[in-house]
């Protein structure tokens, strides 16, 4: 259950429509980003594959520019990932400030967002050096995608075991019911929203963090497997069996990762 109806009535349809619409649009900027994005890469590496059949490839090392470009893809793609899945704890937040005499549509449900939207700016930024690391290393393919049977198994198997701990499934029904959360942990005004959008946005990223590693498996801008992976966040989070569903992908990727590593797949 991820509100309750004793708040959700007290917000207007004016503050519904402004909220929603605001995580709408963000959410079109950043998939409209990521694909243009995706066409891009496209054309170079089609140029990179024809320079290699001319016997012309070289592997360049990365540069500063090459980190915070990188930095700046993993974090607009978390904003399109997570966007939609957040929208529910918002309009609650939204809901319960209103309903403890606060005016709408307020600053602090925007506060709440950005806090929220910090964490995984954070673990963009964690990716981003992680990406460089497996590039380095010559680990990753020209697909961004690991180029080790091994490490591709390894990394399936690792998230596949952590979507059964005890951890993830706290953070998931932390995620799936975060009302508790929000009404023990209220802190009035912009800074004190600001920091219950951090909290909460750790839970989101316990929860999450691990399956967005599978990216370097099936590839960082494999755009399929980008809103596949988004799909399922967000039904593990508003679906009525989030929880078996969470378990279910968890045995499904240990098997999957094993197949991966002895190289039966």
């Amino acid at each position: 259950m991820i509100s309750s109806p004793s708040y959700t009535g007290v917000l207007s349809r004016r503050d519904r429509v402004v909220i929603s619409s605001c995580l709408v649009l963000i959410t079109v900027l950043a998939w409209s980003y990521l694909v243009y994005l995706d066409r891009q890469m496209a054309a170079s590496m089609a140029h990179d594959r024809m320079m290699a059949e001319m016997g012309m490839t070289m592997e360049m090392p990365w540069h500063a520019a090459d980190v915070v470009f990188t930095f700046a893809m993993w974090a607009v793609m978390m904003v399109g990932m997570m966007a939609a899945s957040a929208a529910p704890v918002m309009l609650l937040f939204a809901a319960i400030h209103r309903g403890r005499g606060g005016q709408g549509p307020p600053r602090v449900v925007f506060a709440f967002g950005a806090g929220y939207l910090l964490v995984w700016t954070a673990f963009s930024g964690g990716a981003a050096l992680a990406q460089w690391g497996l590039h380095q290393a010559a680990m990753l393919s020209s697909a961004m995608t690991t180029s080790s049977a091994q490490l591709s198994g390894a990394i399936l198997m690792a998230a596949g075991v952590y979507q059964l701990t005890p951890f993830k499934g706290a953070c998931l029904t932390h995620c799936r019911s975060p009302l508790g959360f929000l009404m023990s942990h209220w802190r009035d005004g912009p800074a004190g929203a600001l920091r219950m959008g951090v909290d909460h946005g750790t839970y989101c990223l316990g929860c999450c963090w691990a399956l967005m590693c599978v990216l370097f498996v099936v590839g960082v801008m494999n755009l399929v497997w980008v809103a596949a992976i988004a799909i399922f966040v967000l039904v593990e989070k508003i679906g009525p069996a989030g929880l078996f569903v969470a378990r279910g992908a968890g045995v499904a990727m240990v098997v999957a990762g094993a197949l991966v590593w002895s190289g039966k797949i």
